[in-house]
């Protein structure tokens, strides 16, 4: 017999709700699966301290639920799931305003990065079919290729072969923080925390290929902080 999922036993709405979606992981899940990630692999690649089992524990609670249904093999939003998305987003940008500092040393993952990154790169301003950009870390010695083929990308942490179009160069922490908006890549540029090597006509082409995180608008990049927001 199944056990049920502990229950916070109140008859409330905001209890009820987080008996569905409180539970370790889960918000994460769901962020990823409203950004568009719709696959098994895909979902914990993008969320490696997660183990298999606990991710496919929490699918299936969510299938149960009616937050997410699976034909032919990938996960998908129901309408109840994808109205979570202000909800979730709107955490987020609480999480901005609030809670929101350089990134610790246990949170400066490059392959998570390099991964984030490639769902959101557009290409589709470079000439050809294949587009390959290496992303090179100045503070960790793996390098990863991001190649878009005919417009789909994806992530290689082994040299595929193909001619590099623009390599981009960064230590992992700056990289990190124009991802999320905090630092903006002008600055990053100026400054030489972020480098692009290759073709100018390529190169110049860059801050609109690399689109930022989903949440990079919500981060304040005055970076005073919650300190002076607070104090206002």
């Amino acid at each position: 017999m199944t056990t049920p999922p502990p229950s916070y036993g109140q008859y409330c709405p905001i209890s009820r709700a987080l008996d569905l979606v409180g539970e370790r992981w889960s918000l994460l899940i769901l962020r990823d699966l409203l950004l568009g990630t719709t696959r098994f692999n895909d979902l914990a690649r993008g969320l490696p301290g997660l183990s298999r089992s606990l991710l496919a524990k929490r699918l299936r609670q969510f299938e149960r639920a009616g937050l997410v249904e699976r034909p032919a093999g990938e996960y998908l939003l129901t309408d109840a799931g994808r109205e979570l998305e202000p909800i979730l987003f709107g955490l987020g940008e609480w999480g901005a305003r609030w809670s929101f500092g350089a990134p610790r040393a246990d949170e400066r993952d490059p392959a998570l990065l390099a991964w984030w990154m490639h769902t959101r790169v557009d290409t589709s301003s470079f000439p050809g079919r294949r587009h390959v950009l290496l992303v090179r870390f100045t503070d960790d010695s793996r390098r990863f290729w991001i190649v878009v083929e005919a417009g789909v990308p994806s992530v290689c942490e082994s040299d595929p072969g193909y001619p590099v179009d623009v390599a981009i160069g960064a230590d992992v922490a700056s990289l990190y923080q124009v991802w999320l908006g905090r630092l903006p890549l002008a600055h990053a540029l100026r400054t030489g925390r972020v480098t692009f090597t290759g073709p100018p006509a390529l190169t110049r082409r860059m801050p609109s290929v690399l689109r930022l995180s989903p949440v990079a608008g919500y981060v304040d990049t005055s970076h005073k902080g919650a300190t002076a927001r607070r104090a206002s």
